[in-house]
């Protein structure tokens, strides 16, 4: 089975292929159907905006797409940045200014109210019109200051419970086993497998 990956970020590429790479699928790259058009993310919730991206490009391209949405939502912000976490510092933005930001909007919230969840919505759509989704979370908190030098996003000032390192200082197959991503990839992983010949 082809899959074509509806995203251009090539560290979120790398890890779906890592996580899916023993499953009898190849998947394919969107830069590989420049005829694509971009798709406007003006969902107000994870699953619009990535059921609304998979359908696009199932559309586009005629083959089975899987898109992703995801994002941080902060307790003490009320949710925020949820879906709005990739443009949060707006124009511009980019990982950096996005954690800048978060960590001064957090800068006087004590380590115990500083409570967050990663939210994951995987949507796989198939031609003919079948959209399935697959969510994952990974519930943790928000640290003071950056750490670690691996992963992308937030992912230098979140810390899972459970542990004292932030998903950049983990390996990426660590992180795989307790991301968001990594769960809703899992999944994913057991619906396909359950259904080979999709």
């Amino acid at each position: 089975m082809e899959i074509v990956l509806a995203t251009g970020n090539k560290k979120k590429i790398e890890e779906i292929k890592r996580i899916t790479a023993d499953l009898p699928i190849t998947i394919l790259s969107l830069s590989d159907y420049p005829n694509c058009p971009e798709t406007v993310e003006d969902k107000d919730t994870f699953e619009g905006n990535a059921t609304k991206k998979a359908v696009e490009v199932c559309q586009c391209t005629g083959k089975a797409a899987l898109a992703d949405d995801s994002g941080l939502e902060v307790d003490a912000l009320k949710g925020a940045p949820g879906v709005y976490s990739a443009r949060y510092a707006g124009e511009g933005a980019n990982d950096v200014k996005n954690n800048e930001k978060l960590l001064q909007e957090l800068k006087n919230i004590p380590q115990d109210k500083r409570t967050a969840q990663f939210v994951c919505c995987m949507a796989l759509a198939l031609p003919g019109g079948d959209v399935k989704t697959f969510f994952g979370f990974a519930k943790g908190r928000i640290g003071l200051e950056p750490k670690g030098k691996t992963g992308f996003g937030y992912d230098p000032v979140f810390t899972p419970d459970g542990f004292d390192r932030t998903f950049a200082e983990m390996s990426g197959e660590e992180k795989d086993r307790l991301s968001h991503r990594g769960k809703a990839l899992e999944k994913l992983r057991n619906f396909l497998h359950d259904r080979p010949h999709l």
